[in-house]
């Protein structure tokens, strides 16, 4: 985190600040929209739970520690997609030392991923692998919309410019999401994000939203 600077974050505190209601309107709709979605969808996310459990008896949940807003760590929830011994199987493909290029151009999740299960890839095509993103929602760690929260490994080397998104908290969902969401190289969901950053609003947020469960029906750049 060397390179995340005390002068870094000040300068992220100074960049965009919120008006006051907008910051109450979005942490209203946060609560309001997580518990009713966290409600309605509790046997679902009972059914996923017994399902993952009994396929190979490992973890329920997937626990990550992500990049917050100004930099603050935290632990991400999401449903188990892929096995729960990928880290030994597969130790190359968490091997970060990508070059700048290679960087640039990388696609953050694969389709043939051999590390998902056969549970997982239908969890993440259906985005219900999601889910638990919720309760970090009304925890406090995220918003609805915002950008996707990220690892430390990737942020260490983003541009300059681009870690300005981490001026606000990251979000279950953003213009990323709807505009290619896995298909998008890395450099491409920065782009959207830092485009967010510069237009958020409680109307394009409510759009966001709107547009995010059509492309969860369609299942679009979901694998």
């Amino acid at each position: 985190m060397e390179f995340l600077t005390s002068e870094t974050v000040t300068s992220l505190m100074r960049f965009h600040g919120e008006y006051l209601g907008y910051k109450i309107a979005k942490r209203t709709l946060d609560i309001v929209i997580s518990l009713i979605v966290l409600i309605i969808a509790s046997p679902l996310i009972l059914l996923i739970a017994i399902i993952i459990k009994i396929y190979d008896q490992g973890p329920v949940f997937f626990k990550q520690y992500r990049v917050g807003r100004l930099g603050r760590e935290f632990l991400l929830y999401k449903f188990r997609t892929m096995y729960k011994d990928a880290r030994e199987k597969f130790p190359e493909l968490y091997n970060y030392n990508y070059t700048e290029e290679e960087m640039r151009n990388l696609i953050i999740k694969r389709e043939d991923d051999p590390r998902v299960t056969r549970v997982g890839k239908w969890l993440r095509r259906t985005s219900f692998d999601e889910l638990p993103n919720f309760i970090n929602v009304l925890k406090g760690d995220m918003h609805l919309v915002g950008p996707r929260p990220d690892i430390w490994e990737h942020i260490r080397r983003y541009p300059k410019d681009h870690l300005q998104k981490l001026a606000i908290k990251p979000g279950i969902t953003c213009i990323a999401q709807i505009n290619g969401r896995g298909k998008l190289s890395f450099f491409q969901t920065n782009i959207y994000d830092l485009e967010y950053l510069e237009n958020r609003s409680l109307t394009l947020d409510f759009k966001i939203l709107y547009k995010t469960i059509l492309v969860i029906i369609k299942r679009d750049g979901a694998f």
